[in-house]
């Protein structure tokens, strides 16, 4: 978004004075669950996080690559934009060979050939991959000159920040070009869209077919070749992060997921498909209840409907027999395969204005099919399977052709609707067929969310990255330059104002919102259903619901510095450990052989001798130290090093944090692994104490006489039963539950002055506390599931009854003198809940403390 759109926008939103109300959603109970499609494994999910076989996926390797060539036209001047990509040497290894399929290192010189045969194909790399693998976006459309693309952009503008004036455009009707997104191979074993794409690319690229050279004068058609090669190659569903790139949407915590949320803002699609694989019989959204309460459905549904039947015609014309498509909103039970939560790309990209599809083609041939079936098999299946990609494809593209005015005109509505501050619709019964009371889901949106600054914050720094993480996504937000009121409350200068008048509203609320409990409404859900950006990030988020809102304030690009020294030179400062960066500026400076203090409440003191260091680290991340009290010496302290069994996302969340992590499991301690440079074991995946031999628990042993234990989730308390290390039961919730949790810390090493929201999947609590187990955070005794999806097993047990007022955290010193910590929490999740980083870092901390004097190690 362009600094003129924000300023306009924000000029925009001063002036709203709206109150927004809606009717409640109609609670139905769901029909029959019927016949369910069996939902794939999707590793990095709760139960699979806590398996003692969880390993990290195949090493991937970045290819040398010839140096990467210069556009040929520069940016904005027109199309086509044509780039000379850099040609990747050949590997030989690269998991799509077998099934016949381009390999990555065969896609530059393809794409380059096609842009050397006319003028219809642009490519341009947006970003490269975590292992240095280009990115690329293709762009099919008839040329361009710099004024007529000038002018497709200030109408993509217009729609956006004006959609009034839009709306009365007709010149913007008849001629703004209707951008089509086609995401491909987000998961790296599922390959054949990137197959599809690049048959329908040389196709446009060669064709002298008038009604496809008409169609290409009046569209845009954006192709995301692979959004992650690094997994293409390596034939892994995951990044080489190990993260899974398809649930990263409200985190963005990956190259390629930020490739692809610029992608979706650039563009602005009507219409967005993300390829997927595999579904027997092929897979086409849109999707079951529940559906997020945030969108304007009813502006959504009824092309996506219409168009998904489109494909699933397409999709049976290929003629293969294999193929018998399901639309889950037509043919699957309320729960089956939703599209609640924002973590996918078609459902963010909704909240941008697109009509966004999941495509699931039909054969599988990754995992056990691709190890054991033959290749001549594997081949017919990877041919049927681009068949019917290319074939969804082309129908869509097909769709919004037919119906680009009517597809410009809803995505101007979406966004005047937020602008205006109206209500969603109530949308009856038969809408669309099918559409009956469990399709209904709405929200009433606030007038406005604010995020306070001075002593209201609970982190200074959270909130600067809270706000930096709307305006990347988007988002309008206004920085206060005076005091002002809102919602019967004060608010100081610099306090950050999101308006809830603005075009993706839906959008804001989804990510700053507590959510919602769908427990009782579907019996399962098909991933997370909690999740918030604005309760579990460690940012003091207010919620305006109504009232005048007058700020006088600038537009947001970059949120304002925070970091700073308030201690007078020459004394001692103090940074209390509120937040994750707060944990790296520690460990930054510990890094450097200073030595600091920890004292009894988790705060970190630096001796006054420490001033230019901890001045840099201060700018460096935003932390402010503040004068330290007299009294206390503290602890001292040195850098953890951490032997980590953990799962790919907690390993990145720990390394982020600044902490040395050796991953272990239980081959290499049976190895001989080398204890004497570690001063906490982190355990959560992939470890158990069962499987060591007695060598490698006799080294464990002596090594808890002097390092500490940290724990999270079944696994973690399985080891700290079988080792003996806290008396503590665990309870184990059920497997699937999710979301956002209400909580009561105590004032211990780890959980005083954290926040009073968690997060848990496969949620664990403690009983049976034996002497000197300090119960650091509880689940709350009233209602401890705030969002999301949480019901006991068929037996009873599990639920979140089960776990009110139960220790979700503990914390003590087992027999031999080692400080272990149990989370039954999961507060390092897919990099999302960074407001409970804290805890962690606090728990390693501590566990890592040795009384004996640092000159005695």
């Amino acid at each position: 978004m362009s600094l003129g759109r924000l300023t306009t926008a924000v000029a925009l939103l001063a002036a709203g004075t709206l109150t927004l109300t809606v009717s409640p959603a109609v609670a139905q109970p769901p029909p029959d669950p019927g016949n369910r499609i069996t939902r794939g494994e999707h590793p990095g999910n709760g139960p699979e996080r806590n398996t003692i076989a969880a390993k990290d996926g195949p090493g991937i390797r970045a290819a040398a690559a010839t140096p990467r060539g210069e556009n040929r036209r520069k940016p904005g001047e027109g199309y086509p934009r044509q780039t000379e990509l850099r040609v990747y040497p050949e590997d030989p290894a690269d998991k799509s060979i077998k099934l016949g399929l381009y390999p990555y290192h065969g896609l530059a010189p393809k794409l380059n050939a096609l842009q050397n045969a006319g003028d219809r194909v642009s490519v341009e790399v947006v970003g490269q991959s975590g292992l240095g693998r280009d990115l690329y976006l293709v762009t099919l459309t008839a040329p361009e000159s710099a004024r007529e693309a000038g002018r497709q952009a200030r109408w993509r503008d217009l729609i956006e920040d004006d959609p009034v004036r839009a709306a009365r455009d007709p010149w913007l009707r008849r001629e703004y070009k209707a951008p089509i997104w086609i995401n491909n191979n987000i998961h790296g074993d599922e390959w054949e869209g990137t197959d599809g794409a690049m048959r329908l690319i040389e196709y446009f690229a060669t064709t002298s077919d008038p009604a496809a050279l008409k169609l290409l004068r009046h569209n845009r058609i954006y192709f995301n070749v692979t959004a992650n090669p690094d997994g293409r190659n390596a034939g892994v569903r995951q990044n080489a992060a190990g993260f899974d790139l398809n649930r990263d949407h409200v985190t963005v915590s990956q190259p390629e997921t930020r490739a692809m949320r610029a992608i979706g803002h650039t563009t602005q699609p009507l219409v967005m498909l993300d390829e997927h694989g595999y579904v027997d019989g092929t897979l086409i959204e849109p999707t079951t209840a529940p559906h997020g309460q945030n969108y304007d459905y009813d502006l959504y549904i009824r092309h996506a409907y219409a168009n998904a039947l489109g494909m699933e015609a397409a999709a049976k014309a290929t003629g293969h027999p294999e193929v018998s498509p399901v639309i889950p909103f037509r043919d699957l039970a309320p729960g089956d395969w939703d599209d609640w939560p924002p973590i996918f790309t078609p459902m963010y990209q909704m909240y941008h204005g697109a009509i966004g599809h999941t495509i699931e083609i039909p054969m599988q041939v990754n995992r056990d099919a691709y190890d054991e079936l033959p290749v001549p098999e594997l081949r017919r299946r990877s041919a049927i399977n681009t068949d019917v990609a290319a074939a969804t494809m082309r129908a869509a593209i097909d769709y919004t052709d037919r119906n680009r005015e009517s597809l410009i005109a809803d995505q101007i509505e979406l966004f005047r609707r937020g602008w205006g501050g109206e209500a969603q619709r109530f949308i009856p019964d038969g809408f669309v067929p099918g559409f009956g009371p469990e399709d209904r889901y709405g929200t009433t949106f606030p007038r406005a969310w604010v995020i306070p600054s001075g002593g209201g914050q609970h982190s200074a720094v959270a909130a600067a990255r809270l706000v930096d993480f709307l305006v990347a996504a988007d988002i309008r937000v206004t920085r206060a330059k005076r005091a002002f009121s809102a919602g019967g409350r004060l608010y100081p200068p610099g306090s950050y104002v999101i308006d809830m008048g603005q075009p993706k509203r839906g959008l804001a609320n989804a990510l700053l919102e507590a959510g919602g409990n769908v427990s009782a409404k579907v019996p399962q859900m098909y991933d997370i259903s909690g999740w918030s950006n604005g309760l579990l990030w460690g940012a003091t988020v207010d919620v305006v619901h109504n009232g005048p809102l007058r700020v006088d304030g600038r537009p947001v690009v970059v949120a304002d510095p925070t970091g700073g020294v308030d201690a007078a030179p020459g004394q001692a400062m103090m940074l209390r450990v509120a937040d994750g960066t707060d944990v790296r500026a520690v460990n930054d400076l510990l890094a450097r052989g200073l030595t600091l203090t920890r004292r009894a409440d988790g705060t970190v003191v630096a001796p006054a001798s420490a001033r230019p260091a901890v001045l840099e680290v201060a700018d460096r991340y935003g932390v402010r130290f503040t004068l330290a009290p007299a009294g206390e010496p503290g602890t001292p302290m040195r850098r953890p090093v951490i032997a980590g069994a953990v799962a790919p996302d907690e390993l990145k969340s720990l390394r982020d944090m600044g902490f040395e992590v050796r991953p272990v499991d239980a081959e290499l301690l049976n190895a001989g692994f080398d204890w004497s440079r570690v001063d906490t074991l982190f355990v959560s995946s992939g470890l158990s104490y069962a499987d060591l031999t007695p060598a490698a628990r006799a080294a464990l042993d002596g090594f808890l006489a002097r390092g500490g234990v940290v724990t999270r989730g079944e696994t973690g308390a399985a080891f700290n039963t079988d080792a003996g290390l806290l008396a503590a039961k665990p309870v184990i919730g059920r497997e699937d539950a999710n979301g956002v949790v209400n909580v009561v810390n105590e004032a211990g090493p780890v959980a005083a002055g954290a926040l009073p929201h968690s997060f848990v999947y496969s949620p664990v609590w403690f009983t049976d506390l034996g002497p000197g187990v300090l119960a650091e955070q509880r689940f709350a005794a009233v209602s401890p599931h705030l969002a999301g999806h949480w019901l006991p097993r068929e037996d009873g047990t599990g639920g979140p009854e089960g776990a009110a007022g139960q220790a979700a955290v503990v914390s003590g010193v087992d027999e031999r003198g080692a400080r272990v910590v149990l989370f039954g929490t999961e507060p390092l999740f897919r990099d999302h809940p960074k407001g409970l980083y804290a805890q962690v870092g606090k728990a390693v901390f501590w566990a890592a403390t040795v009384p004996a004097p640092v000159s005695a190690r």
